[in-house]
Formats: C-alpha cells, structure tokens, sequence
C-alpha cells in the first residue's frame, strides 16, 4: 500500500460522506489533511516524501510557499527536508497576498506547495503574487494530488499521492447522495 494512503487513513483523513466542495461540485469522499497534519511524525514523513518526488523531477527550489491555510505547514516542512527557508501567502480582503515582512527575490526558484492539489485555485492564486514580485514557480507540490493530472497549466506537481475521487455538479448528485446531509469540509458546517 502507498505510504502516503496509509498515513491518511490512519489518521482518519479519509472521509467518507457527503461534502459540498469549494469548487461548487459534491462529492462522496475527501481528504482533510489537517487530520495527517495534526501529527507531527506523520506530517514529517509526508513532507519527506514530497521532498523525494521534487528532487526525482528535478524541480529547482530556493524558497517553499504555502496558500493558507491548507498550505502553512506542509510548506514548512517541505522546505525543511529540502533545505530552504518557507513563507505563506494569504487572503487580505478576499485577494491573495504576501505580508508578515516575507519577501521574494526576484528571479528565485519558488515551490508552490499545498495539502490538496484538486483545480489549483488557490496555488494558482499565490502564483500570480510570485510573478508579480518576480519569482519563478518550477512547480508545485501536495500531500494529495486530487487533479488527475501530472501538471496544471505547465506546472509539474510533486505530490506524495494521488487520489482520484468522484465529483457531480449540483443537479447530477446521485440519488444515494442525496439522502445524506451535505457537508462543507474544513467548516464542518451542514448545508441546508
């Protein structure tokens, strides 16, 4: 079995149920990394993974940034197994941004890394505020990689694993599906 799988279902990451994603679309499982993330060794291991597909793709990497929330650590100790500092984005009046003093060295090799790769809105996000402080993205990084895919508009993602779960817009959720009260992870808030 994937390490990674592994890990995730030992810390109950792998939920089960009915979840109304930040996407719009529903789905009947999700990965809530915070659960593997909660636990220190595990995280550890995770990053040390994802640290080992950076280096086997050979993605070049002077500095790690993290999209809060689900990006903070994990880009912390990405960073840590490969030997360069991290910082974090976050949302500053609903616009993704750089504060807290970090800054970027224009022409600095940046890793983009994530708990859930699924779209990329949110690394696509911190994407544009590196760009426009003039680093270069070489790639991006996840525990999960939910997208389906080896690379987002010509980014190479490094994940620990990948996991492929089903999705439905809102007017073709499966009857079974609809009959369980929907969830919005993260918040854990139902959703009348």
């Amino acid at each position: 079995m994937d390490r990674t799988i592994e890990l995730l279902k030992k810390s109950n990451a792998l939920l089960e149920g009915h979840f109304l994603l930040s996407s719009g679309k529903h789905s009947n499982k999700y990965v809530q990394c915070a659960k593997l993330i909660q636990n220190p060794k595990y995280c550890q291991e995770v990053a040390e993974i994802i640290a080992q597909k950076v280096k086997e793709k050979g993605l070049e990497v002077d500095l790690c940034v993290g999209p809060a929330m689900g990006g903070v650590i994990i880009s912390y100790e990405v960073a840590k197994a490969l030997g360069v500092e991290a910082i974090f984005t976050e949302r500053l009046e609903g616009d993704m941004t750089l504060r807290r003093g970090f800054t970027i060295e224009k022409g600095s090799k940046i890793l983009v890394v994530e708990d859930v790769i699924t779209t990329g809105k949110s690394s696509f996000e911190t994407i544009d505020v590196i760009k426009q402080l003039g680093g270069e993205v070489t790639g991006l990084a996840a525990i999960a990689n939910r997208s389906d895919q080896e690379q987002l508009h010509g980014y190479p993602i490094a994940a620990a694993t990948s996991v492929h779960i089903e999705t439905w817009d809102a007017d073709k959720i499966p009857e079974d599906l609809k009959k369980i009260p929907v969830v919005k992870p993260g918040s854990r808030i139902t959703v009348e």
